[in-house]
């Protein structure tokens, strides 16, 4: 079931191209203010300890110092100068992190303090922002019913505008979802494993089997894009809704209890099915709304994995 929008929405303000491009600059240019201020000063340190590097590589010689490990010491440096020297060595980062973005119709839904789709936007900008202030790759799959854009991986604040602006500004071809789609595609162009944020509100069908391949190459976070009407219907007497995915329209009697009540046991359900299915799978998973802030769910899974990677 897909996320619905009563069918007397606003219609499109008829912005001309210019002003058009002049307001998506704005956009752009605030996201990036407010996300690259939370990478730098609240999720840099904890996304490096959530993610840790391919290895270590060896950095330089150094005099022992009291603390150091013996296994560290260099040997023949040590014979050479006659007292002790360790070798260091730093973590091999340079990690691929991959964005996957559900830009379809539900994503332009959204009842309490934004869209779904700008959502999407301010959590994947945090989070390249964090990736690239940790030396990562950063690329990007925009996804409907076919594949919208595809942005190879790389390094650079530049490169995160670019992603931003992608996400922001798309205008899709498609408003379906195929999430088998985009999950095939990760695992087709991504040869090296990759760190893949598949960010949507996950109203989809048959991608189980592409999600559990997709999970044995590489790491795994589902993001799932939550708005208070996905649970709950309001109680307005009989309302129009339209289907953004497929254009149905359906009256709904919403003064009637047992519909309220059948839609949220269903809605209910459905998410929880997709929880389980994570939960199968051993995938970190965080839960963002459009009601609140994703600040803090994005940080208790950075500082879960954290923990995990400590033990």
């Amino acid at each position: 079931m897909n996320a619905l929008c009563t069918a007397n929405c606003e219609p499109s303000t008829g912005l001309n191209t210019a002003q058009h491009t002049k307001e998506l600059l704005k956009k752009v240019r605030l996201i990036e203010l407010k996300t690259r201020g939370l990478s730098e000063h609240i999720f840099s340190g904890e996304y490096h300890s959530a993610f840790k590097g391919r290895g270590m590589t060896f950095s330089e010689v150094r005099e022992y110092a009291p603390g150091d490990e013996v296994r560290t010491i260099d040997w023949n440096v040590t014979a050479r100068f006659g007292h002790p020297f360790v070798k260091v060595f730093e973590e091999e980062r340079e990690l691929t992190v991959v964005l996957m973005a559900d830009v379809s119709g539900s994503g332009d839904f959204g009842t309490e303090n934004q869209l779904k789709r700008e959502l999407i936007t301010e959590a994947c900008a945090t989070i390249a922002f964090s990736a690239i202030k940790n030396n990562d790759r950063v690329g990007l799959i925009i996804g409907t019913d076919v594949i919208e854009t595809l942005v190879p991986p790389k390094k650079g604040d530049k490169h995160v505008v670019r992603v931003i602006r992608e996400i922001l500004g798309f205008s899709p071809q498609y408003p379906g979802t195929d999430l088998k789609l985009a999950l095939d595609t990760l695992s087709r162009v991504a040869k090296r494993r990759s760190v893949a944020f598949v960010l949507s509100d996950f109203f989809a069908d048959g991608y189980e089997r592409a999600l559990a391949l997709a999970a044995a190459k590489h790491d795994i976070i589902p993001v799932m894009i939550v708005d208070p009407r996905d649970e709950t219907l309001p109680d307005v007497g009989l309302a129009s809704f339209e289907d953004w995915e497929t254009g149905e329209e359906i009256v709904v009697d919403t003064s009637d209890r047992r519909v309220r009540d059948h839609y949220g046991k269903t809605m209910k359900k459905l998410r929880q099915e997709r929880l389980k299915m994570f939960q199968k799978l051993a995938l970190d998973t965080v839960v963002v709304r459009t009601d609140k802030s994703f600040v803090e769910p994005l940080r208790e899974l950075f500082a879960r994995r954290a923990r995990r990677l400590r033990r």
